[in-house]
């Protein structure tokens, strides 16, 4: 992998990280607003080397090692990097199972979004699917059976992949809207600080693992996706502190958030096939579409100060 290779793909994972992590951000701001100066200091010092060392840093080498526990700790983490053949043969061994469960996990995120949650409606049809929210179910276990299906015919154990990345998902979002309520209860009740310290820290966690996912359609080098991931938790940081009133008239980048998630979905899907995607298209189409997107809402702007 050459210097050129390596800094794209850490750019690309730079700027899924920091988009997927607006919301993040957007709320810490609103919680930190409420808190004393003693512990806004201490959740933005400690806060971002948890976030970006325990959850950003150790989830992607978890996820890497659980799935082929036979590289063992050292292993999982320069797997990538390793020329030895037998470490070479349990990489692709595996990370068809690991792409399966994380593009249906990121499919399933947009399909929520899609449906079922609030949003500035950047394309057409966007408003008509947002009344059909019923149909959320429906579509993603049509999808899910599907995936499966086909999966089955090329391996049990991808088509099971398939099974993990929607349990997980459904996981991740019991934990995510306990985490909304629990922001509702910091910004109007009389919670400590030391408490919505916690809770942010949690909030954080569960806002993370979109980005931390969504990462394996980058690459599976966990040190690159480490670096990439903790460069975007640095941003957001740095938006929670300056520029969250600023980021808030960009009223589309999270649907080119939404958009990067359905194309890195579907890019690790044909991955898992057995259809290689080159690593250059994820950074590339992500560039694009959150480009595209954050144009869309600078022409909004003047509309948005004139009403």
């Amino acid at each position: 992998m050459d210097i050129l290779s390596i800094i794209l793909i850490i750019a690309g994972l730079c700027l899924f990280e920091t988009i997927t992590s607006i919301d993040n951000a957007i709320i810490n701001a609103e919680v930190l607003s409420t808190m004393g100066e003693r512990a806004r200091k201490w959740f933005l010092l400690w806060g971002l080397l948890f976030a970006v060392f325990a959850v950003r840093g150790l989830l992607p080498w978890l996820i890497v090692w659980m799935s082929t526990p036979s590289l063992g700790p050292i292993g999982a983490l320069t797997a990538t990097f390793s020329s030895d053949p037998v470490v070479i043969a349990a990489i692709e061994h595996s990370s068809p199972i690991l792409l399966m469960g994380g593009g249906v996990f990121l499919l399933f995120l947009f399909f929520h979004w899609l449906f079922l949650e609030e949003k500035h409606f950047g394309l057409r049809g966007e408003r008509y699917i947002a009344t059909k929210g019923v149909w959320f179910f429906a579509i993603v276990s049509v999808l899910l059976a599907a995936i499966v299906w086909f999966a089955l015919a090329k391996s049990p154990m991808i088509a099971f992949g398939a099974v993990i990345g929607s349990t997980a998902f459904f996981i991740v979002h019991g934990f995510r809207q306990n985490a909304e309520t629990a922001e509702k209860k910091m910004l109007h009740g009389n919670m400590s600080d030391i408490s919505k310290i916690f809770y942010l820290e949690v909030i954080d966690a569960t806002f993370s693992i979109d980005g931390v996912v969504g990462a394996f359609a980058f690459t599976m080098a966990v040190p690159l996706i480490i670096i990439g991931n903790g460069l975007g938790a640095f941003v957001v940081r740095e938006l929670t502190v300056r520029n969250v009133d600023k980021i808030k008239k960009y009223i589309y980048l999270k649907n080119g958030a939404m958009y990067s998630i359905l194309i890195l979905g579907c890019i690790m899907i044909t991955d898992s096939f057995g259809f290689p995607i080159p690593f250059w298209v994820s950074p590339l189409l992500t560039f694009g579409i959150v480009g595209w997107f954050l144009l869309k809402s600078m022409k909004a702007i003047p509309k948005i100060s004139v009403t």
